[in-house]
């Protein structure tokens, strides 16, 4: 089926000649300069040249084109200079105010959601992640068709009771939209139970789930890259990683976790792409521990670790989930911040320094995990005969053995591991499942 998203995305020309626009409305946490560098940072993932950047002062908004009159004449002056056919807009705009900027600017116009979901739309790799953003997209488009089609004035006749005589197009459109995000939904929820299905396996199992979160290029792939041996995706590049990744890792003590690796968030994250993207996430929301990694280096550092916590509570995750921030990029600071930043990382126990990229501090970061997973772990003493191998292996495998003697025909273990996993081991002793 052919649909407006396939249309738009027609239109949104790759290498198109851009301008950035940050209308600065006052309130935001970041300055000028730091929105303009996020934004023409996104145009250029989708393969956007932006050949200028500019910051507008909104002092009063205006309903028709947020900016004034004087504001979009000396941008339409800057575009024809620069030969630039797009123009994108760091602000959310309704779909009257697109229209309007598009007649006066005389080229194509996005939003910061438009941008989001054309590089969600380029980057999705699996069928999952294709559904998803299709849904958020028709979502986005549904209010937008007085500017995405051009028959909006013909009307149709009715066959029998479908559309009846008379029906816009427009009408009929949005009906066809309605219908398709219906049908999108329900592969969705179809998706969503079988990845309830799988989560009720692996805690039957039971392995503990670590998920990485973190702003868009914080690193988290390369982390998991490097914890994994995997090869995800992982370039210096907003939304390098949309589909879930999930990997088998061990760590001390621990034989099984599952890594998973997610989306990267980013502000004002589109609320159409939170609600699609909540079946991926839900690895997130039922993670036994959150690793939250940041980009040190970058000047919005601190804002980018607020938004990230906005997300997360946006998505239902739980305060009292166990969380370890991961201060990445530390090879990219100067020698004093450097110092300065191990130095207080190594006061706190929640917080490790390292970098992905070298390798730095890897080490104390998957000691650290394994000390959160185990933190509620206990010591038993076990004692087995000097034959039962299997079960010797068994306590190896899946628990820390912190000592061993031999008294006789029988060995004595001294090993830390969950109530849960020692229940495991009686059950199995006992003659129940492994």
């Amino acid at each position: 089926m052919s649909n407006g998203f396939d249309r738009d995305r027609e239109e949104f020309a790759r290498g198109a000649r851009a301008v950035i626009v940050y209308p600065d409305l006052g309130g935001s946490s970041r300055d000028a300069e730091a929105r303009l560098e996020e934004t023409a940072g996104l145009a250029a993932a989708i393969g956007v040249e932006v050949v200028d950047r500019q910051a507008v002062r909104v002092r009063t908004p205006r309903a028709a084109t947020l900016i004034g009159s004087g504001q979009i004449e000396q941008l339409g002056v800057l575009g024809r200079q620069e030969e630039a056919s797009l123009y994108v807009f760091d602000a959310a705009l309704s779909p009257i105010q697109q229209r309007n900027l598009e007649t006066a600017l005389e080229a194509k116009v996005i939003d910061r959601t438009g941008l989001i979901l054309e590089i969600f739309g380029e980057r999705a790799a699996t069928a999952e992640g294709r559904l998803q953003v299709e849904l958020a997209h028709l979502d986005y488009q549904a209010g937008r068709l007085v500017r995405s089609w051009t028959h909006l004035e013909r009307q149709r006749g009715g066959f029998g009771f479908l559309g009846g005589p008379g029906e816009t197009q427009i009408e009929a459109d949005r009906r066809l939209i309605r219908d398709r995000m219906a049908r999108l939904r329900r592969e969705l929820d179809q998706v969503t139970r079988t990845r309830g299905l799988h989560r009720e396996r692996r805690q039957r199992a039971p392995w503990p789930v670590i998920a990485l979160v973190g702003y868009t290029n914080a690193g988290k792939s390369t982390l998991f890259n490097r914890l994994t041996g995997a090869h995800v995706m992982a370039e210096d590049l907003l939304f390098a990683t949309l589909d879930p990744t999930l990997r088998q890792i061990s760590l001390p003590g621990i034989d099984k976790a599952i890594l998973s690796d997610t989306v990267g968030f980013v502000s004002e994250l589109p609320t159409q792409l939170v609600a699609a993207f909540k079946a991926t996430l839900e690895e997130v929301v039922s993670a036994d521990l959150l690793v939250h990694v940041r980009d040190v280096a970058h000047a919005d550092t601190v804002a980018q670790k607020v938004d990230v916590e906005g997300v997360l509570s946006e998505l239902g995750v739980s305060d009292t989930t166990p969380r370890i921030e991961v201060w990445n990029k530390v090879d990219l600071l100067d020698a004093e911040a450097r110092e300065e930043l191990l130095g207080e990382a190594a006061r706190r126990s929640d917080v490790v320094a390292l970098s992905a990229l070298s390798g730095e501090g890897v080490d104390t970061f998957v000691r650290s995990l394994a000390d959160q997973l185990t933190a509620g772990h206990q010591r038993f003493s076990i004692t087995l005969d000097l034959g039962d191998g299997a079960s010797a292996a068994w306590l190896h495998q899946h628990g820390e053995v912190l000592d061993q003697t031999i008294e006789g025909d029988q060995a004595i273990y001294e090993v830390r591991m969950s109530a849960k996993d020692f229940e495991r081991f009686a059950e199995r002793r006992s003659g129940g499942q492994d």
